[in-house]
């Protein structure tokens, strides 16, 4: 039988005890810094009912801590923890109000270096856009409206997306429960909300449960819709917690037991749940979600799905693009809009709704996870034959793998 969450925690070495307490105040600093946290309630509690935090001080902490590792600690436990406490001393020194350059703050919270994209690549994802849709000349307004029309067809009505919802995570919890193994008492809980800068959030609320907030103010889509909720709850987000709950955290590794915004848990976690959909499906997962779709009465060709998300994948950079636009060179939003307008072909609206995200001050660095954790995780996990690639999908939900040690394999 697995230790309680509090007798983990009083038997866990100092340094893990004092990188839970860190990580917790930063909770205090900005609410949703802790994304989840399953360890002793009481050491929350403690920490919660405490002096409040000066960012200076947990600055401080975190660089003293990472100079006593690794203490008891094997290197491997040592080396995560030691990468998290420099992307939380990076995000205390932001809070204490000290400038840090763009690329310098991303570099500290999730372990990558990033530069601007090449414009020729997205030129050459529009040309392939442009032969799916039928479109002449790519460089004009015809491919944006071609595009527009595409996305309309493809919508989901606003009274079907619970029935597609819940079909689609019924369907993929029973592909991951075959492939992996979930806890019998696992439980994923669909919520429709406003007014958020996001279009889904895993909420994970311990005991291998999470609840998936889908924000309906954002247009569903056909084609989105089953990467979405592979991407929040099976084989993505609320798979991982559960995974590295039960195996991990249950094994005594009580640093899994917090998940921390702005970390290298990030860029691993948004990486593997961007790959989630076709790593439980496989390459076709376009022709199987059009059974699920006409068992619903809707129709959806899947084959023209994957055609299009082949050709457009040149514009993945584009968001991070955006980011470097704002931070690095310091545009006005008026300018980054117009960007993601012309590279992403979004609508105004779709377009103002991303710079919600990018200025936020919590989440403005956070479109590397998904930009940067895709291209690592996607080059990592294409190193071995098509028939151990879901074998090493499973190494990233049970594993505490880092951006690092990824890029050591590869070198290797």
């Amino acid at each position: 039988m697995a230790q309680s969450s509090a007798a983990r925690s009083a038997a866990s070495p100092a340094p893990v005890t004092e990188y839970l307490r860190l990580g917790l105040a930063f909770d205090r600093l900005e609410e949703g810094f802790v994304d989840a946290y399953t360890g002793n309630p009481a050491l929350r509690a403690d920490v919660a009912n405490g002096p409040a935090p000066e960012p200076s001080t947990l600055a401080d902490r975190a660089r003293g801590l990472r100079r006593e590792l690794p203490g008891d600690l094997p290197s491997d436990r040592a080396d995560f923890i030691g990468a998290h406490l420099s992307a939380l001393e990076c995000s205390a020194r932001k809070f204490a109000g000290e400038e840090i350059g763009f690329v310098d703050e991303v570099r500290a919270y999730f372990d990558v270096d990033i530069t601007m994209g090449d414009p020729q690549t997205y030129r050459e994802a529009h040309a392939a856009m442009a032969v799916e849709l039928g479109v002449p000349d790519a460089s004009g307004g015809a491919l944006a409206d071609a595009y527009a029309a595409h996305r309309r067809s493809d919508e989901i009505p606003a009274d079907r997306v619970d029935d597609c919802v819940r079909a689609f995570s019924g369907a993929l919890r029973e592909r991951v429960r075959s492939a992996f193994g979930l806890p019998d008492s696992e439980l994923v809980e669909f919520d429709v909300v406003t007014d958020k800068p996001w279009s889904g959030f895993n909420y994970y609320l311990g005991d291998y449960h999470s609840r998936v907030a889908i924000n309906v103010d954002l247009t569903q889509y056909m084609s989105s819709l089953p990467h979405l909720i592979a991407h929040e709850a099976y084989p993505g987000h609320h798979t991982e917690h559960c995974r590295k709950e039960e195996l991990l955290v249950g094994g005594g590794q009580e640093e899994q037991s917090i998940f921390l915004v702005n970390t290298p848990q990030c860029l691993m976690a948004e990486g593997l749940a961007d790959h989630a959909l076709v790593a439980a499906i496989g390459p076709d997962w376009g022709l199987w979600a059009q059974e699920i779709y006409a068992d619903l009465g809707l129709r959806f060709d899947g084959e023209r799905a994957q055609r299009m998300s082949r050709a457009s994948s040149g514009l993945l950079g584009v968001r991070q693009d955006a980011a470097l636009l704002l931070h690095d060179r310091h545009a006005d939003q008026n300018e980054v809009a117009d960007f993601l307008q012309r590279w992403l072909l979004a609508p105004p609206a779709r377009a103002r709704q991303m710079l919600r995200f990018l200025t936020s001050p919590l989440w403005r660095a956070y479109i590397s996870t998904y930009v940067e954790g895709y291209r690592l995780l996607g080059t990592w996990l294409d190193a071995v034959p098509d028939h151990d690639r879901l074998v090493r999908f499973g190494r990233l939900l049970d594993e505490p793998l880092t951006p690092s040690q990824l890029r050591a394999e590869l070198g290797a």
